[in-house]
């Protein structure tokens, strides 16, 4: 029953858990990526290479590439691409590396690109400068 025109109550949503052998394992006791009904919350992703667990890239630019693709890895896993992604959060060590991120960021979502929050943090694991959180929608 609903009381409200097209809610649905949070236990009639299934949750489905998300990875990809091409994405670094979750680094603790946590998803690669959560689904719940359209949405899909992908946990952030560092600039560590699948196969090796090595941190990948010296900066930002690098760095930021590497975590992109680990996330596009993992909306792979849930059916989906970087156009699907509705939110991201990204966090750097160092803000004033901010354009550097930006700009191999801009490559990955040329057209709509999704709401963005980005966050100046004192550490991220492996001590990656870099770290990069989704939200993404599945197609009606």
């Amino acid at each position: 029953m609903t009381g409200i025109s097209g809610y649905v109550p949070l236990n009639a949503l299934m949750k489905t858990a998300f990875s990809s052998p091409d994405a670094p394992p979750a680094l603790g006791p946590y998803s690669q990526a959560i689904g719940a009904g359209p949405l899909i919350f992908c946990s952030g992703q560092v600039p560590l290479q699948a196969a090796t667990g090595e941190l990948v890239g010296q900066d930002v630019a690098e760095q930021t590439k590497q975590v992109l693709l680990n996330l596009g890895a993992v909306l792979k896993s849930a059916g989906l691409s970087y156009a699907n992604i509705i939110k991201t959060t990204v966090f750097l060590t160092d803000l004033s590396r901010f354009a550097d991120m930006n700009t191999v960021y801009a490559t990955f979502f040329p057209e709509a690109p999704p709401a963005r929050s980005t966050i100046e943090v004192s550490g991220l694991p492996r001590g990656a400068k870099v770290e990069i959180e989704a939200i993404a929608i599945k197609p009606s």
